[in-house]
């Protein structure tokens, strides 16, 4: 595993000059808390979950309700959060912008603005001092470095003092009215998030049973398992798979990432064409994300959708197979 370090003369700049602040001890208890609260409550409710399936099994209801909320905020966070809102690979209607930041803050991965000027940081310094959750910035070499590197960008940073400045990496939304505001209304969506599946429940199948497992299921265990699959990409994806182009970092592709993380998991080709709205670029990977945003597009509710060129693509592939590019779209 690469052994990164930092550079005297990123050291040597005052962090606040780089949108970087640390927070004080008040702020850091309160976001560990928030933390220690979102990451322990939902891997409380798989174990509720697996108890109170045991001997008989997940009803429909429940596994549509996992189904359904996975989906519907996981590509929140993939197509709205990640490629619309952070990289602005396509411009969308402000109905279909408010509606995928509302999908994305479901998630509970943070309200979007932090989201967002948290993931711009990471690619301005991505695996280099100054990434938020690099894997290999300060990492001891063998197998237990690789294990510290790996724990510490899937769910240490969260509890790291360092923080964000949104108006040095997100200056954009906070001047959007709508996105702004959805960003304040993070709280509230956070609750949401947590009883609309056991509301759906109880509704569908007339019984506290089904709204207590609704609650479980669509709820907590959905939360808990998006949760490592969006770590997972910060932390698997920048260790374990290839390398197809040059990327200036060690994002890989990953085809396992890619599957159950709506096509985030083609890294290493996104961390070289960040603003491209499709990350699976080779025909045979499948990105489900880029379906969505394509389909988006053919009904008129996206548009100046940005994808690398021919030419692109081949000066950063590494090796002699040269891809063809990915089709545009008008």
């Amino acid at each position: 595993m690469a052994q990164l370090t930092a550079p005297p003369s990123v050291l040597d700049e005052t962090p606040t000059l780089r949108g970087i602040t640390i927070a004080g001890p008040r702020a850091l208890f309160w976001q560990r808390f928030a933390m220690l609260f979102a990451t322990i409550l939902p891997l409380l409710g798989l174990g509720l979950a697996m108890w109170a399936t045991w001997g008989w099994g997940m009803s429909g209801v429940d596994l549509g309700l996992f189904l359904g909320f996975y989906v519907v905020t996981g590509l929140g966070i993939t197509v709205g959060f990640h490629r619309l809102f952070t990289h602005q690979s396509f411009k969308a209607p402000t109905p279909v912008r408010v509606a995928f930041a509302i999908a994305g803050s479901l998630a509970i991965q943070g309200a979007i603005i932090d989201w967002v000027a948290t993931h711009r940081r990471h690619h301005a310094y991505s695996d280099q001092y100054g990434d938020p959750h690099s894997p290999h910035v300060d990492a001891a070499g063998g197998t237990v470095g690789m294990l510290k590197g790996l724990w510490y960008a899937h769910l240490g940073w969260l509890f790291s003092p360092d923080g964000t400045v949104q108006k040095a990496w997100a200056p954009d939304l906070l001047k959007d009215p709508a996105i702004a505001r959805v960003s304040r209304w993070f709280p509230q969506i956070v609750a949401a998030s947590f009883l609309a599946p056991a509301v759906l429940g109880g509704l569908l199948t007339m019984s506290f049973t089904g709204a207590l497992t609704g609650f479980l299921w669509g709820g907590l265990v959905r939360i808990f398992l998006l949760h490592h699959v969006t770590w997972s990409i910060n932390s698997i994806c920048h260790v374990f798979g290839t390398r197809p182009f040059e990327s200036h970092d060690e994002a890989r592709n990953n085809p396992v990432m890619a599957i159950i993380g709506f096509g985030e998991g083609w890294h290493n080709a996104h961390h070289a064409f960040p603003a491209s709205a499709r990350h699976g670029l080779r025909w045979w990977e499948f990105d489900s994300s880029w379906i969505v945003i394509r389909t988006l597009s053919l009904v008129g509710l996206a548009r100046d959708i940005k994808l690398p060129s021919a030419t692109q693509m081949a000066r950063r592939t590494r090796d002699r197979a040269r891809p063809r590019a990915a089709a545009r779209v008008g």
